[in-house]
């Protein structure tokens, strides 16, 4: 249990209170400003040119309790449509693009499954979820999943067995795309990790029936408000970052330039809410979500899972979170780094090693998908880490 002397208060309550973030210098947060300010030159960087791998970003990082880095670069709205012919964006004229800013709220794409995933742990932490449970014993309608025999604790590692995705968003009415998901078996091996975004609409449908309450509200009454994060919600989110020119044949709709609805055309299909993908937020309430973990569920006199749980969510190979992956994390991976990214160009990490968290938001499907890239997390990553050694 951390110290008072550590920075913890005492609530009304009498319960220790985790101390809330606060900006402050690299230095107040033990972490070297010169690879910082290379990790905001790195980031501004990634915005530039006739083909940056993003056209803005946002990028969020420190140690402890203190904010070291909080920068914008870039456009949240930098292109009016795609060319693909040119293979290239149609520039918006100067006057009309959008810059990016720190308070810019982002298509969270995939990281909509931390939140998904703390939700189910936060349910097993009061008793009303089982982690071993089959989710036919909460869901015996979904036929294929129950017959399979398929578990909470295999939706939440990616080791169902079902397949990464179902074009929901070729159905018709949500009448066939529920008949769809209730029929779907796996069709890999159970307990090998497949990667699969149907585990995390399961799930949300596991949690909905046992709690009787959407997914948008168990997010909001059970995350954001008790951290207050107030920037973060399903969309619709008129302010967000433009993400993708969404056209045939490239993407799976015919939807125009997106901003501040959902890219994922399965949440569109289910109505911007839905297990795998949904949210939008800032950089600065991720900051806080990944505060709260770090300091074991609590943020100020919020708590939104106890320090057991928070090991469960972490703890090898992680409920929702992935661990200690180069690929993206960089040098802060390999003693217990939790994560995930997502398809629209975002990216969190927190390492309890060293109490640090790093949140990387880019709008890199502006105005169309592309291979995806993750280089530049790596590389934003190695630099906090770096960071935390230099000192």
């Amino acid at each position: 249990m951390p110290t008072l002397e550590r920075g913890y208060g005492r609530g009304r309550s009498g319960e220790l209170s985790a101390p809330r973030l606060r900006s402050g210098t690299p230095e107040r947060a033990g972490l070297d400003p010169g690879e910082l300010r290379l990790l905001v030159r790195d980031v501004q960087g990634l915005t530039t040119g006739e083909r940056p791998w993003a056209a803005g970003a946002v990028v969020v990082a420190g140690r402890g309790p203190v904010l070291a880095v909080e920068e914008a670069a870039g456009h949240a709205v930098r292109y009016a449509a795609y060319d693909p012919e040119a293979d290239a964006g149609v520039e918006l004229p100067a006057a009309d693009r959008v810059p990016m800013t720190v308070d810019t709220p982002f298509d969270l794409a995939s990281l909509t499954k931390l939140f998904t995933a703390v939700a189910a742990v936060q349910q097993i932490e009061r008793g009303t979820l089982g982690i071993d449970a089959r989710v036919g014993d909460y869901l015996p309608d979904f036929r294929a999943a129950a017959r399979h025999g398929v578990t909470v604790r295999q939706l939440l590692t990616h080791t169902s067995g079902l397949r990464p995705e179902l074009p929901l968003y070729d159905c018709p009415d949500d009448t066939e795309r529920l008949a769809l998901l209730r029929a779907e078996p796996p069709t890999g091996k159970p307990g090998v990790y497949r990667y699969s975004d149907l585990n995390m609409l399961l799930l949300q449908y596991v949690l909905e029936r046992i709690t009787g309450h959407p997914l948008d509200v168990l997010v909001r009454d059970g995350i954001t408000r008790p951290l207050g994060m107030s920037s973060t919600r399903f969309g619709p989110c008129p302010g967000a970052a433009a993400t993708e020119d969404q056209r045939r044949p490239w993407a799976k709709a015919d939807r125009g330039m997106l901003r501040g609805v959902v890219h994922d055309e399965n949440a569109w299909a289910l109505g911007g809410v839905a297990g795998h993908a949904g949210l939008f937020a800032t950089g600065r309430d991720l900051a806080v979500f990944c505060r709260a973990l770090l300091a074991g569920g609590s943020y100020g006199p919020a708590r939104i899972l106890g320090p057991d749980f928070v090991e469960l969510l972490l703890t090898p190979p992680g409920l929702g979170f992935v661990l200690d992956q180069p690929w993206f994390m960089g040098e802060l991976a390999g003693r217990g780094a939790a994560g995930h990214t997502g398809f629209t160009g975002t990216s969190l990490v927190l390492d309890r090693a060293t109490d640090t968290f790093l949140i990387l938001l880019a709008n890199t499907v502006h105005p169309c998908r592309r291979a995806p890239d993750s280089r530049p997390r790596a590389v934003a990553g190695t630099r906090v880490a770096r960071a935390v050694r230099g000192m």
